[in-house]
């Protein structure tokens, strides 16, 4: 789940890591009131939205009056604002940061990640603030600092004299780091985030710390433990078929492709990805229906896939363990029925009553081409979905 900026801050506040004073804005006289009671000559009106690159595409200027921050705001709300995270849909900004302007004298870049491979978490540190991390990477890799933590023990004040000197910081500064990396890692593990981003982190002429900017992703998983953080949901920056999937309890993430998959299991809906890739084509979306699935949630799987006119061809690929392939092919069958499919559908069953459920398939008179091998049905889907 992720975040906005403004609630972001909140949170980072909490833990003691210092943030730039700000107000949050719906309207245009909201934001000339913000920047008034702000006290300072310079404001920065930023678009919140659940994206990054707000800044190329428009969603963040400076000014340096009430007045001339109310006239951004009215240009800034209400605009679809298009980034290279957003697509070409982009997204519709309903609400602006007004934030004080501040003494920048460098600007880094500081963030911690889950490590899957490491098994561990990841300080990632650059001196490289207010670039895309992913630039950084491609041009100059050698100027990203991973100093890797062992949550068993902690952040440890060696881990911070670490990125302390990788960023050529200097000595009296490494206390001031120590609060504000202590209370990013506190909430980063307390409130089970996966990405605590701050790009960029801002050293101001004094020498202090500033999450200038600030990005927060949380473990879906671990919600049904913070309660305050579920509150943050903003349903209006999500896909509407992905808070669609969520209230039926059905994993889906839509991609950019042509091929709709449903699939049961998550290592499974992985491998299916990477499969029709390998095939030559391009999957529409992550669609991990549940071990467990009936003859319903096949249906409102097949309606969340439909929904997306990109798709050409659907991918139905189930290994029976838990569930049975019988009652699998009867929900395929009643949903295609029911919802008209007129896409062609690939489907391969695999495991419990799996040739039973292929008869069903094939009895059932509806166009719909079998699949052995997982090969083959990533082949046959992406020919589907060409031809």
């Amino acid at each position: 789940m992720n975040v906005h900026e403004y609630q972001a801050k909140e949170l980072l506040r909490s833990y003691g890591v210092p943030v730039p004073a700000g107000k949050l804005a719906t309207t245009p006289a909201e934001a000339e009131s913000a920047a008034r009671s702000l006290a300072t000559n310079v404001v920065v009106v930023k678009a919140q939205v659940h994206a990054g690159g707000r800044g190329k595409a428009g969603g963040i200027k400076v000014a340096k009056s009430p007045a001339e921050a109310k006239r951004i705001a009215s240009e800034i709300l209400g605009m679809t604002l298009r980034t290279h995270q957003t697509g070409a849909e982009g997204k519709l900004v309903r609400k602006v940061w007004i934030e004080a302007g501040c003494d920048i004298a460098r600007e880094l870049y500081l963030a911690i990640v889950l490590d899957r491979a490491a098994e561990d978490l990841a300080i990632i540190a650059s001196t490289e603030g207010g670039m895309e991390i992913e630039e950084v990477a491609e041009r100059s890799p050698e100027k990203i600092l991973t100093v890797h933590v062992d949550p068993a023990a902690g952040l440890q004040p060696f881990h911070v004299r670490r990125v302390a000197f990788g960023l050529g910081l200097p000595a009296e500064s490494v206390a001031k780091l120590e609060v504000f990396l202590g209370g990013l890692y506190r909430l980063f593990t307390e409130k089970d985030a996966s990405l605590a981003e701050i790009n960029p982190l801002v050293v101001t002429g004094g020498g202090d710390f500033l999450a200038l900017d600030c990005k927060l992703n949380f473990d879906d998983n671990a919600l049904f433990r913070h309660a305050d953080v579920r509150e943050l949901r903003d349903p209006d920056e999500e896909d509407a078929r992905e808070r669609e999937a969520n209230e039926l309890d059905i994993a889906y993430v839509g991609l950019d492709g042509d091929v709709g998959c449903l699939v049961n299991g998550a290592g499974l809906a992985m491998a299916t990805l990477d499969m029709l890739r390998a095939a030559g084509g391009s999957p529409a979306n992550f669609l991990d229906v549940g071990g467990g699935t009936n003859q319903e949630r096949v249906a409102a799987a097949f309606k969340l896939i439909l929904q997306d006119p990109q798709v050409k061809a659907i991918l139905v690929n189930i290994f029976g363990g838990i569930v049975r392939c019988d009652l699998v092919a009867e929900g395929v069958v009643a949903a295609a029925r029911e919802l008209g499919v007129a896409v062609p559908l690939v489907v391969r069953l695999q495991g419990n009553n799996a040739a039973e459920g292929r008869r069903i398939l094939e009895s059932s008179g509806l166009n719909i081409t079998p699949a052995e091998t997982f090969r083959e049905a990533g082949e046959r889907a992406v020919a589907a979905a060409r031809g």
